[in-house]
């Protein structure tokens, strides 16, 4: 049986289900929020150490400036909300990505990862203004940069997930089958698992489906 220590997630489909179901794409948004929650203390109930969510990334600016800046506003007002109770429950935050929002929004994301930096029961690593290109190109700079000879080690050493063991397991909701831009030098032996329903419908049922084939699968890394 397959030891599950990191799970990654691209929560897609939010701006599909609130058109669908309420035609507003930023009550999708909302409503994401409640799974994600879920979907959170059930990673603890399962004692899963690793948690990383897609929230927004580097080419998510092409979309309309209000719905930007409501998906702001909303993170401000989680995090503004739910810190303490994230605390409580031991769970630190890891921002990856480029913090360059308003100085509000910097200013909240460092004070959320300085206080629940010592936490150890789940860490989530919200990745925001996030892209692997971007993050693979900047880790060869930092290698060049400290002179570094260029090898798996030391590269990994140089990316924003340096320390944080790789995915096991990549889920993608919103019946999309592609990484777009996500972890893909993180992602290169997880187990991927696309699924149909839109993020807000994800459940915790379908979350242990999820963990109870994981476990079931031969994993051979490149053995028989």
């Amino acid at each position: 049986m397959n030891h599950l220590n990191h799970v990654a997630i691209i929560m897609d489909g939010n701006g599909r289900w609130g058109l669908k179901y309420k035609k507003s794409r930023n009550e999708g948004h909302k409503a994401g929020l409640k799974s994600l929650e879920e979907i959170i203390n059930e990673t603890i109930k399962k004692n899963i150490k690793y948690l990383t969510l897609y929230a927004f990334s580097t080419e998510n600016w092409k979309r309309p400036k209000k719905e930007i800046n409501y998906l702001f506003n909303l993170l401000e007002n989680f995090l503004q909300n739910k810190i303490e109770d994230l605390n409580k429950k031991n769970i630190k935050l890891k921002i990856i990505g480029v913090k360059n929002f308003s100085s509000k929004l910097n200013n909240l994301l460092i004070s959320c990862e300085r206080k629940t930096n010592k936490n150890n029961k789940l860490q989530i690593n919200l990745a925001l203004n996030y892209g692997s290109k971007y993050e693979l190109i900047n880790a060869f700079k930092k290698l060049r940069k400290i002179n570094k000879s260029i090898n798996e080690k030391n590269f990994q050493k140089c990316l924003q997930t340096a320390n944080i063991p790789d995915p096991d397991i990549l889920i993608r909701t919103g019946n999309t089958q592609r990484l777009s831009n996500f972890l893909l030098w993180q992602l290169a032996y997880s187990e991927i698992f696309f699924i149909k329903k839109l993020w807000p419908d994800f459940n915790i049922r379908d979350y242990n489906n999820i963990i109870r084939k994981f476990k079931s699968i031969k994993r051979n890394f490149g053995n028989v």
